[in-house]
């Protein structure tokens, strides 16, 4: 067989490989006559074995040395792992040519002298990672901007223990590139579930992970360099300060008030739990006018930056319980019992989940129930699922499902599906989905974790267990109108009655979004409404102060 390295660049690999300090070690997982490149990786790793002292390369196969394969988590071939005194969890699966021969060598010289060669500032931003991370970089031999992703993945790994690193050659792994959906290299893959695309400068590429695992640590960072930069001027809300109006909520309404009162000139707090609300569940939005596409998350950071902009003081990460009229205003509790002051309050708190309600269920959420198919599916790879519900909501959970769930079993109390006809086709022409009409659930089985459900049919006459290790709950959303009982009377469905100006019947109380009765749960429509309010908000203050003189 011709070599592959001819006299001048053995010269060339020689000479970088005599820097090495310490012995690193190529191990090589490979499948005879299952593999059309193998042979070709193979040949390729035991040139450059030959070419240093402190290079050694040892072969394994999948199948027969599986248990070798599985300590070192790999499932497919050709898998090269490079490993020096430790092993990083630097793997590379296809053949390291082309442009990704270099990231080879960066990763054995890397590796030997057990530095990673980033800034300390960054190293530190790293090691506040304290989650497994499986980073994915799907790349082409011929990309010449690849390298640079892997090589910082692969830096990473070094860094963090928590942190593994593949490159994964996109046309040696067709099925990966279609799970991913990718339509552009480099595309970085973060516990496998697709990430960003392209070579990122390295600060932004560790933010850009912090953002995905660690998204309170962005925040804070985020936030230092909004500051400093001059586009972050909101501060931290005071319960000693009474507030034109308080804001409650987080969502596209709340920010779109906030931004709306402050331009007024009015003293606005805001306070609410999860930025973004229910939109930061969904994958894609392609409805919000000026951009075609964005994520949902994507989408709530930009409305709380936007909102930032302005002198708002704000309480995030914080559950209002009570809100109850004052005198001339209203007072605002919170959770961890402190209490806020304001002349109005426009409320803006959104729907939630809603629940079953039996037995299993609060003890089993977060460990084998979920809300979001969206963020959690390729948690449940290879597992017997379930989703509970029978309209577009549970079919597009089940669809999600489809490319890693086992089994997916749709259970619906109805004897028919309402999903749109086209979503149920694409849904049920799956052969490992399984309907179970007129069915209801009774109960939520397992020790630590989910193992199973208890169904029962509508008219009594059959029950039996089910296993399954994920149930999705897609049955409808309820509005978080809860603190808000007794203040202003809601409507059957528990939502707040509001004017076209999104005023209410209690003067000084404002509400806009999903928890209101409109019937148009859109993001844009929710956005006007919180506009809305504050411009209906301010003229009442105005009011006010006409009639006292103040």
């Amino acid at each position: 067989m011709a070599q592959l390295f001819d006299d001048k660049v053995t010269g060339e690999i020689k000479s970088i490989l005599a820097d090495l300090s310490g012995h690193v070690k190529i191990e090589y997982f490979t499948q005879e006559f299952a593999c059309g490149s193998c042979r070709d990786q193979q040949q390729l790793l035991t040139e450059l074995a030959g070419m240093s002292d402190k290079l050694s390369l040892e072969v394994y196969d999948l199948v027969s040395d599986a248990e070798k394969a599985r300590s070192y988590g790999i499932s497919k071939v050709p898998a090269t792992a490079v490993i020096a005194e430790k092993d990083y969890g630097i793997r590379f699966y296809g053949i390291t040519g082309g442009y990704e021969f270099s990231s080879l060598m960066e990763a054995i010289t890397m590796v030997s002298k057990g530095k990673s060669g980033l800034e300390p500032e960054l190293e530190a931003l790293i090691q506040l990672i304290d989650m497994p991370v499986h980073l994915e970089i799907m790349v082409t031999l011929t990309c010449p901007y690849c390298p640079k992703m892997v090589h910082l993945a692969q830096q990473m790994a070094l860094v963090n223990d928590n942190i593994s690193a593949d490159m994964v050659e996109s046309s040696e792994f067709p099925q990966l590139v279609q799970r991913y959906s990718v339509n552009g290299v480099p595309r970085t893959v973060v516990n496998e579930a697709p990430a960003f695309e392209g070579a990122l400068p390295p600060f932004e590429a560790v933010r850009e992970l912090l953002k995905i695992v660690k998204p309170k640590e962005y925040d804070r960072i985020d936030a230092q360099m909004r500051e400093v930069r001059g586009e972050r001027v909101a501060t931290k809300a005071s319960p000693d300060q009474e507030y034109d109006v308080i804001i409650v909520g987080a969502g596209p309404a709340a920010m779109s008030a906030a931004i709306y009162a402050s331009r007024k000139n009015l003293e606005v707090a805001l306070l609410g739990d999860q930025i973004g609300g229910q939109i930061t569940n969904t994958a894609s939005i392609e409805n919000w006018l000026g951009i075609p596409g964005i994520s949902g998350q994507e989408l709530a950071y930009q409305f709380r930056d936007h909102a930032e902009h302005y002198p708002v003081a704000e309480q995030l990460e914080v559950i209002v319980q009570k809100i109850e009229k004052k005198d001339h205003g209203f007072v605002i509790s919170t959770a961890d019992g402190v209490r806020y002051n304001a002349r109005s309050v426009i409320y803006c708190a959104g729907k939630e989940y809603r629940r079953l309600g039996v037995a299993g269920e609060n003890r089993f959420i977060g460990q084998g129930i979920a809300f979001c198919a969206t963020c959690d599916a390729p948690l449940f790879r290879d597992k017997r699922v379930a989703v509970i519900g029978g309209g577009n909501s549970a079919f597009t959970a089940a669809r999600d499902l489809l490319s890693y769930a086992q089994e997916i079993h749709i259970i619906n109390i109805l004897d028919d599906f309402q999903a749109d006809p086209v979503l149920q086709k694409e849904v049920t022409k799956a052969k490992h989905v399984k309907l179970h009409p007129s069915t209801t659930l009774k109960e939520f089985l397992g020790d630590d974790h989910l193992s199973g459900v208890r169904l029962e049919s509508i008219d009594g006459t059959e029950r039996k267990d089910l296993a399954v290790e994920g149930v999705f709950l897609e049955i409808g959303l309820i509005p978080n109108t809860k603190p808000v009982e007794g203040l202003v009377e809601l409507n059957e469905q528990g939502e707040i009655p509001v004017k076209p100006d999104q005023s209410t019947a209690m003067p000084g109380f404002f509400a806009a979004g999903d928890a209101t009765d409109e019937t148009q749960k859109q993001i844009i429509v929710a956005a006007g409404a919180g506009a809305k309010a504050a411009l209906a908000c301010n003229e009442y203050l105005l009011a006010g102060t006409a009639v006292t003189g103040a």
